[in-house]
């Protein structure tokens, strides 16, 4: 089994848990707080797991390059206002219709890649990538009841317009880590995708931090006032993103990004075993049809 698979799949597993994580502070700031708790105290993390690879592999610390600084900066602003958007969302009364466009970030992932590093896809993962996507677009559907003939109808509509330009900056992003990662010109994956999430989180931290600062600044308060949830936030969430920049330096970002919705998987069992949850048939569908476009990508591509 190629290496990029089953961090991709711990990555999801991480992110689920960070998630979950998230959701607890949800009473005490708003989503922005949240979304930079994610970032803030997954930097002391990060920077611990950098020092830790150099020490292991005696590697000299990387001369990033104009290329290397650019793409981190669009990749982590690019992350940063797709959140945005997505949040901005909820202020819409149908702001499910955005939510469920979002989900095309996959298919974006992959056109960005393709322009951007002349990455090569094949018929196979196409159409894995088409298969997950409907199965995604059916549990997005089926969570927050849209009609499919809403859903088409509303192309034209600003909530769905935003979730597609979320979507697409959530591929930049992807896009950008990648291209990062490997315009440090290194050897292996370990060290180019430690670095270049390094970086990424400090481009974040700082842009928050004044961002908040100036517009937001209880949530910035209450970040550092709830300092041991929002540890276990960043700890969990740069564990995380620890998978996913490794995973999008071994491979296609479009691959992974695909795989990775393997946390709905995640979300579906915890919310059918754990919280006794009941599931439409919908859902249900849309689980099978996710699953299979993972295998399909896994075992087809």
């Amino acid at each position: 089994m190629p290496l990029w698979i089953p961090i991709t799949i711990a990555a999801a597993f991480l992110q689920n848990m960070r998630s979950t994580l998230q959701k607890q502070l949800s009473g005490a700031m708003s989503a922005y707080g949240a979304t930079y708790v994610r970032f803030s105290f997954g930097l002391p993390v990060a920077a611990l797991y950098l020092a830790g690879v150099l020490t292991f592999t005696g590697a000299p610390l990387p001369s990033p390059n104009m290329a290397t600084m650019v793409y981190a900066v669009v990749g982590g602003l690019a992350q940063i206002v797709a959140t945005v958007l997505l949040v901005a969302l909820f202020a819409y009364r149908n702001f499910a219709v955005g939510t469920a466009y979002s989900k095309t970030e996959t298919v974006q992932t992959a056109i960005f890649g393709i322009v951007v590093l002349g990455d090569h896809l094949t018929w196979g993962a196409v159409l894995a990538i088409l298969v997950s996507l409907a199965g995604v677009l059916m549990i997005s559907m089926a969570k927050s009841d849209l009609p499919l003939r809403r859903f088409w109808r509303s192309l034209g509509e600003k909530p769905a317009l935003m979730g597609i330009a979320s979507g697409a900056l959530y591929g930049i992003s992807a896009v950008s880590y990648r291209a990062g990662a490997l315009s440090l010109g290194l050897e292996g994956f370990v060290l180019p995708a430690a670095f270049m999430l390094f970086v990424v989180l400090a481009v974040q931290t700082v842009t928050m931090t004044g961002w908040l600062w100036l517009y937001r600044r209880d949530d910035l308060k209450a970040a550092f006032r709830l300092w041991p949830q929002s540890a276990a936030v960043g700890l969990i969430g740069a564990l995380g993103s620890i998978g996913w920049f490794s995973a999008m330096t071994l491979q296609n970002a479009a691959y992974v990004r695909a795989l990775g919705q393997i946390e709905l998987v995640f979300t579906f069992i915890t919310s059918h075993l754990v919280f006794r949850e009941k599931t439409s048939r919908l859902e249900f569908l849309g689980i099978v049809l996710v699953v299979g476009g993972l295998l399909l990508l896994v075992l087809g591509r």
